[in-house]
């Protein structure tokens, strides 16, 4: 008797138990919970984008300084919006005009794509 009465709480308690498991997944699948869920989780990741992003800004600053100390770039207050430049006989240099360069120039030869088959 006391075996039956023992099988019989186990049986009810494992029945309870069960059911507040499957309710409680049931409450997770509701609209409303998918839908906070997915707010939560779109928070999450526009925090770290930020994070990301204010990453990238500062290795960017960093790796700025350290061109412009490598180039040789000076900060001068006289020009507006604090513009860096370079100093004036580095600077002539950089914006003369390079008769060996050949970005500028289009090649005399006319390409046919039929020619290629």
């Amino acid at each position: 008797m006391f075996r039956r009465a023992f099988w019989f709480t186990a049986g009810a308690a494992a029945g309870v138990w069960a059911t507040t498991k499957v309710n409680r997944q049931l409450k997770k699948l509701t609209p409303e919970s998918l839908a906070a869920q997915a707010a939560d989780k779109a928070v999450e990741a526009g925090h770290r984008l930020k994070d990301f992003a204010l990453d990238v800004r500062a290795g960017m600053s960093q790796r700025e300084d350290e061109l412009n100390d490598a180039l040789g770039l000076h900060h001068d207050p006289a020009r507006p919006d604090n513009v860096t430049a370079l100093p004036g006989p580095r600077r002539l240099r950089a914006i003369e005009h390079d008769p060996h360069d050949r970005t500028t120039h289009r090649p005399n030869f006319s390409y046919n794509r039929n020619e290629d088959h």
